[in-house]
């Protein structure tokens, strides 16, 4: 496996992959017309161009994407994706890690997810990352704000 950054033209695969991995989140929570579902080529290509999108690559095939963009000295986390025959297998973790490792500079990642979304929180947990909040979005969904900061190396005194 391997990761890079995405590039506009990689839009298309990258929002076919989104789809097909948030569905199972979609039948959870009951909502078909959650944003990663519906996201537009154009936005998608959009997000590519302005932020910092990462692709993990198994060959030519992308496999898994994660987004992040710096808002001052904190990193928003978003868009977690891999293809779902590549799940538990470690693609998540690297991408994440990797999203870290591409922002030194970031105080802080946030990122939020669904209540209800038990294999993201376990791995977001495994990371570093605390909850930080809840927030009620309606009757069938509660998101969870989670936040990771990075260990600073101290100077010697």
């Amino acid at each position: 496996m391997v990761i890079e950054r995405a590039v506009a033209a990689d839009a298309g695969e990258i929002l076919t992959l989104q789809r097909a991995a948030y569905v199972t989140e979609a039948q959870l929570y009951g909502d078909p017309y959650i944003p990663p579902l519906v996201e537009s080529l154009e936005q998608a290509r959009k997000v590519i161009e302005g932020a910092l999108v990462l692709k993990a690559l198994d060959g030519t095939r992308i496999i898994g994407v994660v987004r992040g963009r710096l808002s001052g000295v904190t990193c928003l986390v978003g868009r977690l994706v891999v293809a779902p025959d590549r799940q538990g297998q470690g693609v998540g973790t690297a991408l994440l890690r990797a999203l870290h490792d591409e922002l030194p500079e970031a105080e802080a990642f946030d990122l939020s997810t669904g209540h209800l979304s038990e294999a993201n929180l376990r791995l977001y947990r495994r990371l570093g990352y605390r909850e930080t909040s809840r927030e009620r979005m309606d009757d069938h969904l509660t998101m969870v704000h989670l936040r990771r900061t990075p260990e600073r190396t101290q100077a010697p005194r």
